[in-house]
């Protein structure tokens, strides 16, 4: 499990630019017909639904990168809870400009909202808890950077970056090697002795049988996948301490309090960035 640093400028420019030359590359003929391109007004975002702010500083890249001369002042920042009605930011300038990046911008802080929001919700059923949420590989392609910050933003903690980012032995990978005559044990230990210095291997397991032959091949990590809040709750009971457990599949908010009461370390949870309801914004235009 690691945390993703905030994005820097030059990563979200470089996906901003991808999706200002899909939005814009043509113009905006609309506003470009009817709107005198000097005609200068103010526009605010407003917050139509409770939840909690992610990507505002995304939102502000879009605008300045349409038009540098445009006045963007944040009155909300990045993890703050919101509700309907607040005014997220205003921006001041040219019209047309305003128009272009409207759209762009709303879609990158409706959707990041969204998914900090929803993570704030699982990670509200579980407080008091001794248990970290994070998010899965179930990213948007190209926008994942983006999609894991906004799951910290709402409390929660990042998983693999990447396929690099750490060993994690899953079915398919069993199912292939199993083929070729290999136990569990065996390629766990196969891992471990190729593994680079620092990295952990984590295997998934679907029965405590399993989880215990993982225990003696010396996993670092044990994913419980599938497995009911009963069998979760025996296998933490047989897995030493210093072996870190993991929660995954079919956790909702309406079960993941009685999964985190099974002492589990880890839950999680590929629905924070691959089903959330985006947090509903819209852009008020004032001359």
């Amino acid at each position: 499990m690691v945390n993703i640093s905030k994005p820097s400028e030059e990563q979200i420019e470089k996906i901003i630019d991808l999706a200002l030359a899909e939005d814009i590359s043509n113009g905006d003929i609309t506003s470009e017909l009817l709107i005198p391109p000097e005609l200068e007004g103010q526009a605010s975002i407003l917050v139509k639904a409770d939840g909690v702010l992610a990507g505002i500083d995304v939102a502000r890249q879009v605008f300045f990168k349409v038009d540098s001369s445009i006045i963007f002042e944040t009155l909300i920042k990045d993890g703050v809870q919101v509700k309907s009605g607040d005014i997220a930011a205003t921006i001041t300038g040219r019209i047309t400009s305003i128009l272009k990046a409207e759209r762009l911008a709303l879609n990158f802080l409706s959707q990041l909202s969204g998914i900090a929001s929803e993570t704030a919700k699982y990670v509200a059923n579980t407080h008091g808890l001794k248990v970290k949420i994070t998010d899965t590989r179930k990213t948007t392609p190209a926008l994942r950077i983006l999609e894991k910050y906004a799951v910290r933003m709402g409390g929660g903690y990042n998983h693999r970056r990447h396929l690099g980012d750490g060993i994690l032995i899953k079915d398919n990978h069993l199912a292939a090697l199993r083929g070729s005559g290999m136990s569990l044990k065996n390629i766990i230990a196969k891992a471990k002795l190729n593994t680079p210095q620092g990295l952990k291997v984590e295997v998934e397991v679907n029965t405590i049988t399993e989880a215990l032959e993982a225990v003696e091949a010396g996993a670092d990590i044990i994913m419980l996948d599938n497995m009911n809040p009963e069998e979760m709750r025996n296998a933490v009971s047989q897995i030493p301490s210093h072996i870190v457990t993991e929660a995954s599949g079919g956790i909702t908010l309406d079960n993941i309090r009685i999964v985190a009461e099974t002492g589990i370390n880890i839950i999680s949870i590929g629905a924070l960035t691959h089903s959330p309801k985006v947090l509903d914004m819209s852009l008020e235009l004032k001359i």
